[in-house]
């Protein structure tokens, strides 16, 4: 029989010890439970002391289990995915170690939430043209390709990379266009990496919770405004996994 250990979610700040019900990761209904250290509490469930696989179903679990946390506790410190503990001793032990860290950190995330905005260009024809429209050099060697059917492999590949510099860049301006938007009603932002040509922001937002009616009409306001250019797509409340870093390494939890 495989040892089991517990595997943490969050940190929270309670002295009572909790039960979230048996939606436990790895699918084997284990129930999520607290394990305490004075005020300050890390949620767990069991899983064998093995590397948890890293795929669809156990990441969603581990967030769903930090965002029903989220429902009844104001701060919430997201743990790292994968995180596993030998037992509860070594869970106090580690509570007891970065007490101080772990207090601050949940001071400075009380009422905050993260708010994820996608930006996806809908007709990619249109910004090619624009970017030809606007860059010279491009619309001379584009002419030039086409007048020469295409031949030259050199001047094709030389092409595609002013085209991905140019698209780069444009990216870049539009992001920057609708982050200056969003982030007055935010505390911080980061942008995390666009995938594809379309896309071309993924932002996270970190926002009090008093503050995202705001947040949500000014993303009304920038859905009618670039509702022929832009598809967003709009997540959140989340956990601020873009804003806290609990990594705890395997020397965390020797004696």
């Amino acid at each position: 029989m495989e040892k089991q250990g517990k595997y943490i979610y969050c940190i929270i700040e309670t002295k009572q010890e909790r039960n979230f019900g048996a939606v436990g990761i790895g699918g084997r209904s284990d129930e999520v439970l607290t394990i305490g250290y004075d005020d300050l509490s890390m949620v767990v469930s069991n899983y064998p002391l093995t590397k948890i696989k890293a795929n669809r179903e156990n990441m969603l679990t581990h967030q769903k289990v930090i965002e029903d946390v989220m429902k009844e506790f104001d701060s919430v410190l997201p743990v790292r995915f994968g995180t596993i503990a030998s037992g509860a001793d070594e869970v106090r032990n580690l509570l007891d170690r970065r007490y101080r860290e772990f207090k601050t950190a949940l001071r400075d995330m009380g009422h905050k939430v993260e708010l994820g905005v996608k930006g996806i260009w809908k007709n990619m024809d249109a910004i090619f043209s624009e970017i030809v429209k606007g860059n010279e050099a491009i619309k001379n060697l584009k002419e030039a390709l086409t007048a020469e059917n295409g031949n030259d492999l050199q001047a094709k590949m030389g092409l595609g990379r002013m085209v991905k510099k140019a698209l780069d860049e444009k990216k870049e301006k539009q992001a920057g266009q609708i982050v200056d938007r969003l982030r007055r009603t935010s505390y911080e932002h980061k942008l995390n990496d666009t995938i594809g040509d379309e896309m071309f922001m993924n932002a996270a937002f970190l926002v009090d919770k008093g503050r995202e009616k705001e947040f949500d009409n000014i993303m009304e306001d920038l859905s009618d405004e670039y509702k022929d250019r832009v598809r967003f797509m709009y997540a959140g409340p989340l956990p601020v996994f873009n804003f806290v870093n609990i990594v705890i390494y395997p020397e965390e939890w020797e004696k």
